[in-house]
């Protein structure tokens, strides 16, 4: 009998274990305080500052995705309310919710006016990728801050804040969070690779910067899958990982294009292609980078630029990659035989 009762916490204990083991490191290291979070500490200590005070207003963060503005918020929520009272205290709302104006006139109204009995001080809403909202729902949410101000607090998580009405707007303050520098990201990341004692080499690391371009969450995927994956994050384990052209690809691309007849170009990068798996978009990119960084005639760039526009907005409606690339060789082509006459 002893024995059972023994072995009944261990039970408890192994599933626990087990779950954070399994979880995403995006979820298992998301920072639980303020102090945690390692970027934007001008916003964060205006927030504190605004808890300090007891004067919350109603909040809009934006900016690009895995910058902290969820984690910041929910950091927010736990340093105001005790665990027993989070859950009739916040209210938190994702896109994936339903977003029309009824969500508005039912759950987020009667939350917001009902008052609390026992805790004094207000409730707080989270609306998370608040731009997913139909206009008619923003509209209507606008009447609901004013009128319940009293005890709820609003606080509107987005990407874009062109896709939030003025009036909502103004009604809250706002705190723009840009991506994160790689002088912040690269201690958070090693402490994940030290608990999760990962193989990782330097050009590994610079890898993963690059490719996240200040999106933590995405550095942390990259990372996660890369070592489940291989074993081992270098360079080359990272880019093929996400199916990114490396370096040497790009260098080979452009040489072709630049150098070789158009057929022997075509056959070579359609063979790259499929070999590695790579996507025409991504080509794009890295070598529009190229091409700033290249000491061409300013006529030759403004063409080459304009014309690898055309392409990357033609990709973006869903045209054929293999007509596409054409065009992209043609480009490049064209602008030889530019750089040769001018010479």
């Amino acid at each position: 009998m002893a024995a059972a009762a023994a072995a009944a916490p261990q039970q408890q204990q192994r599933p626990a274990a087990t779950r954070a083991r399994n979880l995403p490191w995006v979820e298992k290291y998301r920072p639980q305080t303020l102090a945690d979070l390692i970027s934007h500490q001008d916003i964060l200590s205006t927030i504190q500052k605004f808890i300090s005070e007891d004067r919350l207003p109603h909040l809009l963060l934006y900016g690009p995705p895995g910058t902290g503005k969820t984690s910041t918020i929910l950091a927010c929520a736990k340093q105001l309310y005790k665990d027993k009272e989070f859950g009739s205290m916040v209210l938190e709302l994702n896109a994936s919710d339903d977003r029309g104006i009824d969500i508005v006139r039912g759950p987020i109204l009667s939350f917001a006016s009902t008052r609390t009995i026992f805790k004094k001080g207000f409730k707080l809403v989270i609306l998370d990728e608040a731009d997913a909202m139909t206009q008619d729902a923003q509209n209507a949410l606008r009447r609901v801050i004013e009128k319940f101000t009293e005890n709820t607090r609003f606080c509107l998580i987005c990407n874009y804040l062109s896709k939030i009405i003025p009036a909502l707007q103004s009604r809250c303050t706002r705190f723009r969070f840009g991506p994160l520098t790689p002088e912040l990201m690269v201690p958070r990341l090693e402490h994940v690779v030290e608990e999760e004692n990962v193989d990782i080499s330097e050009d590994g690391m610079k890898a993963l910067i690059t490719l996240s371009s200040g999106d933590m969450r995405r550095a942390l995927n990259i990372l996660q899958s890369t070592n489940m994956a291989f074993g081992k994050v270098t360079e080359e384990t990272v880019y093929t990982c996400t199916g990114h052209p490396l370096k040497t690809d790009i260098a080979n691309i452009l040489d072709w294009m630049l150098n070789q007849d158009f057929t022997t170009a075509y056959r070579n990068i359609m063979e790259l292609k499929t070999l590695k798996g790579l996507a025409l978009h991504d080509i794009l990119t890295e070598v529009h980078l190229f091409v700033h960084r290249v000491d061409f005639p300013s006529s030759v760039r403004i063409h080459l630029l304009t014309k690898m526009a055309d392409i990357e907005y033609r990709l973006s409606v869903g045209t054929n990659e293999k007509i596409q690339l054409s065009s992209l060789i043609a480009a490049f082509q064209v602008t030889r035989d530019l750089i040769v006459s001018e010479a």
